[in-house]
This record gives C-alpha cells, sequence and structure tokens, in this order.
C-alpha cells in the first residue's frame, strides 16, 4: 500500500488524446491567447503538442497573425520593455527572444531601440542591489562575482567592466 494521495486506475489517468481538427485548434488557441502573448512560432509548438496536425496548426497560425492576434513584432517590444526594466541586458534578451522564436530581423530591430546610457544605469543598479550579499565576500573574489552575474544578465562586457571599475 503506497502512502500519499488517492489511488485511481491508470486508464483514468491517461486518457488519449484526440487530433485536434481545425476548429478545436483555434479554440485552444483562443483559451491560450486570452491568457498571454504567444509568438506565432510558440503558439505552432503548442498546437503541435495539443495533438493538432501540421497543416491545421500552419492555417491557425496564418489567420490569427492575418487578424492581428499574433504579432512578433509588438511581443518582442514588450517582452525587451518588460525585461530590461527588471534588469536585464541586450545579450540575455536576444537569446531569450530566439528561445521563443522571433526571427533574427526582429530582435536586431528592437534591441536597436535600447538605449546604451539606460542599460549602463540598469546595470548599475543592478550592482547595487548585488553589493550587500558581495560584502561578505573576500574582496578579491567580490568583484569576479559581480562581473559574472552582470554578463549572465546579459550585459555588453564594456558595460560589466566599467560597472566594476566604478563599484571596485
Amino acid at each position: 500500500m503506497s502512502m500519499g494521495g488517492p489511488q485511481f486506475p491508470a486508464s483514468s489517468m491517461t486518457r488519449p488524446r484526440l487530433p485536434l481538427d481545425s476548429r478545436r485548434a483555434r479554440l485552444v488557441a483562443a483559451d491560450l491567447l486570452a491568457r498571454r502573448a504567444w509568438t506565432c512560432a510558440e503558439l505552432g509548438r503548442r498546437l503541435l503538442r495539443r495533438g493538432a496536425p501540421p497543416d491545421v496548426v500552419a492555417d491557425v497560425v496564418a489567420d490569427l497573425l492575418s487578424r492581428g492576434h499574433l504579432d512578433d513584432a509588438a511581443f518582442a517590444t514588450q517582452w525587451v520593455t518588460v525585461r530590461s526594466a527588471r534588469g536585464y541586458g541586450a545579450a540575455r534578451l536576444r537569446a531569450e527572444l530566439r528561445t521563443r522564436g522571433v526571427a533574427a530581423a526582429i530582435i536586431d530591430t528592437v534591441l536597436g531601440k535600447l538605449d546604451t546610457a539606460a542599460a549602463l544605469e540598469r546595470a548599475r543598479a543592478v550592482a547595487a542591489r548585488r553589493l550587500p550579499g558581495l560584502r561578505k565576500v573576500d574582496p578579491v573574489r567580490a568583484a569576479p562575482r559581480l562581473r559574472d552575474h552582470l554578463l549572465r544578465r546579459g550585459y555588453a562586457a564594456g558595460i560589466v567592466a566599467r560597472v566594476v571599475r566604478d563599484v571596485f
């Protein structure tokens, strides 16, 4: 006898999913879009995972794109605005958008609008939040740790070097 939650027969836990027809795929897509914004690639992958055939996925994504319900450029702009305000740099944002299936041209356009001076200030703010924890560490190891933290956040090496030099 196992400890834990209630036991269910295996058949009730693993119901086979029926392939999604066009109507059901549109309903699933509408439900997903009601919760948050998606890129075309993300939504396509999710529909495929839910059981929609590739031709149905292509039709649904194309229809939603033509109606303006999917817009990778708007998604990327919103993503960069929110994530950069949280202290992430251009390299990290580029990688995140690439993972989400946004085209390189769109990524370059959106990231080209980022202000370098603002990126320096955001990196300084991230460093200021990180410094109290680094004060407990040996000063010889604190500077490399701050440098590595800022690089993981996606800041350019020049900005990182300047912030670390200013702090230490």
